[in-house]
């Protein structure tokens, strides 16, 4: 069996971003030349988080209101005790635990073997600095 491990570094310079990983994780398989096998991909920070849907703008920016809704951004230590800390960022969290942390991709035929419309993105809920998502291939 063999095991590729990458990590890619990124800056979402606005507090909130989707990027897609697709293009970045075909490469990866591609290269790896695992034929059959798992990838993982993982949000390697508890404010951001990795998933899988269309790639349309208008289900992004509704992702966008959703959560917003859910657990809206306030700096304030009123809403969230978390900020007690003298954090701003306890909405990115609960945001995060509901998007997720990481996915799982079956690899076949040496190609990501996923549905007609899904594609890989990264979700990011308190950027303007440096954050990894791993990736990890597994297979033969």
């Amino acid at each position: 069996m063999r095991s590729v491990t990458k990590e890619l570094w990124m800056n979402v310079p606005q507090r909130r971003g989707i990027v897609s990983l697709q293009r970045e994780v075909e490469r990866l398989v591609a290269e790896s030349g695992i034929q059959e096998g798992l990838v993982l991909v993982n949000a390697m920070h508890i404010t951001a988080s990795v998933f899988i849907n269309d790639n349309e703008s208008g289900l992004h920016h509704d992702y966008e209101v959703w959560l917003e809704k859910l657990a809206p951004f306030d700096s304030s230590s009123d809403r969230y005790h978390h900020n007690r800390t003298g954090e701003d960022n306890a909405d990115a969290h609960l945001k995060r635990q509901v998007m997720g942390r990481e996915v799982v991709v079956a690899i076949t035929g040496g190609k990501l073997h996923l549905g007609p419309w899904e594609h890989i993105f990264y979700f990011e809920f308190d950027g303007n600095r440096a954050k990894r998502v791993l990736i990890k291939l597994l297979g033969e």
